[in-house]
């Protein structure tokens, strides 16, 4: 952050920045709650005039400090969370902010900045700061991020009542199930099959569901939801030492129709071999305390990374289209997993273009993969309508086969207990 980027900030008509004048009741009530919860609140940036606005986008009820050295001596005595304007994004305050999250557990930060670029957040994350917020800022997104950061600390700080929580599963649920989307050529329907999956889950359950593109080089999650997202798994990644639930959720890019939250692949293929299998796979043990079903589209490789995160996969669907290259790469698939001590009980295989006319039985083709299809998708043009549109099918044609298909496998890994009957019931909106 450079001088002129903190003056740029300071010079902003505060009008701009879709703030109202007043909050409102659910505001209110938002911010009062950490306080009640024994967690206090402080800006930190050297301008007053910073410092003043942060401080009244809360009503006044914060403490400011000019420095990162004057708020220092709050820091280890109770819950807190701090706002940094961004005077604080500098290479030596970035160092200090990384040495409190070593020390103090019950510090929570997050940066506000007058531009926001991918180096910077990235450094923010490695450093520990759980959120960074860009002008123009939302003043309700404000105030949700620093209550959900208010409401992690209060859950961890030793001075709470009753032991921390098990970093296994939070308020008493089990672990979400890990559903893993694998294929062993490219191009069998693997990604339209996460991706439909992951929309009927995200309809169907009332705890989140969450969609990861594990294909770190090439992953088209995001394009197949028309998602804008502003993070990525590396993001997560670069931070995986530090991660929490609340820190992954904030990454995650919301599917509006769906409620589905959606971890996007790298925007550069290079990336991908930034990431390790063990990274990986506590990503996803990390998101699994949260939601509900955890769905990873792999890319067709054996890799480190595939082979990680297939390990802790609590289920696994087998892409296949019906053409003699699927079926013996299919095949060959089936004998790795079968070396790896993969119980076929897990194994899910799904038949993509299952109608094709082309000379190929599909009761022939299970004998002879000894496996018997559990979905039997059919060749649809509505498919890559769908694609070039960004809608799943199950959203943009339900009365076609493949919508219907899908929604029946979906129906295979979703718990009678959390299922709901209505499909808009599941929807999530965790950040304003």
């Amino acid at each position: 952050m450079t001088d002129q980027d903190v003056s740029d900030f300071t010079n902003f008509n505060f009008d701009d920045f879709g703030m109202d004048t007043e909050l409102d009741e659910e505001l209110h009530a938002a911010s009062e709650g950490s306080q009640f919860a024994g967690v206090s609140l402080a800006v930190v940036d050297s301008d007053q005039a910073v410092r003043d606005y942060l401080g009244s986008l809360f009503d006044g009820r914060v403490d400011a400090a000019g420095s990162l050295v004057e708020i220092e001596t709050r820091l280890g005595l109770a819950p807190i969370v701090i706002v940094l304007g961004p005077s604080c994004a500098d290479s030596e305050s970035l160092a200090i902010i990384e040495g409190w999250t070593r020390v103090h557990s019950n510090v929570g930060t997050v940066l506000v900045t007058a531009e926001l670029s991918t180096e910077l957040l990235q450094r923010a994350l490695r450093v520990g700061i759980k959120d960074v917020l860009s002008a123009p800022i939302d003043q309700e997104a404000l105030i949700q991020t620093v209550t959900r950061i208010a409401d992690g600390l209060v859950s961890t700080s030793p001075q709470s009542a009753g032991p921390a929580p098990v970093p296994t599963a939070g308020d008493g649920q089990e672990l979400g199930q890990v559903l893993t989307v694998f294929s062993t050529k490219g191009g069998s329907g693997k990604s339209v099959t996460a991706t439909n999956l992951g929309v009927v889950m995200a309809q169907r359950t009332d705890r989140p569901v969450v969609l990861i593109d594990g294909h770190l080089q090439f992953g088209d999650v995001a394009v197949m939801l028309k998602l804008q997202p502003q993070h990525t798994v590396m993001d997560a990644i670069s931070q995986i030492d530090n991660a929490d639930a609340s820190m992954l959720q904030a990454l995650m890019t919301v599917h509006e129709p769906s409620g589905l939250l959606v971890l996007p692949a790298p925007v550069e293929p290079t990336f991908a071999d930034q990431v390790s299998g063990a990274q990986m796979a506590h990503l996803v043990e990390i998101i699994r305390t949260f939601a509900g079903h955890v769905i990873v589209d792999l890319p067709a490789i054996f890799n480190e990374v595939v082979l990680s995160i297939i390990e802790i996969s609590d289920e696994i669907v087998l892409v296949a289209g019906l053409d003699i290259p699927n079926i013996k790469n299919v095949k060959i698939g089936l004998s790795t997993l079968s070396l790896l001590n993969v119980p076929t009980e897990k194994l899910h295989l799904v038949l993509n273009r299952a109608d094709s006319k082309v000379k190929l039985d599909v009761a022939e083709v299970e004998r002879t993969l000894r496996v018997a299809a559990v979905a039997h998708v059919p060749s649809d043009v509505v498919v890559p309508i769908s694609v070039n549109k960004g809608s799943p099918v199950v959203l943009s044609a339900t009365k076609s086969g493949v919508a219907r298909a899908f929604e029946q496998l979906a129906l295979r890994f979703i718990d009678g207990a959390t299922a709901s009957g209505s499909a808009s019931s599941g929807r999530r909106k965790f950040f304003g």
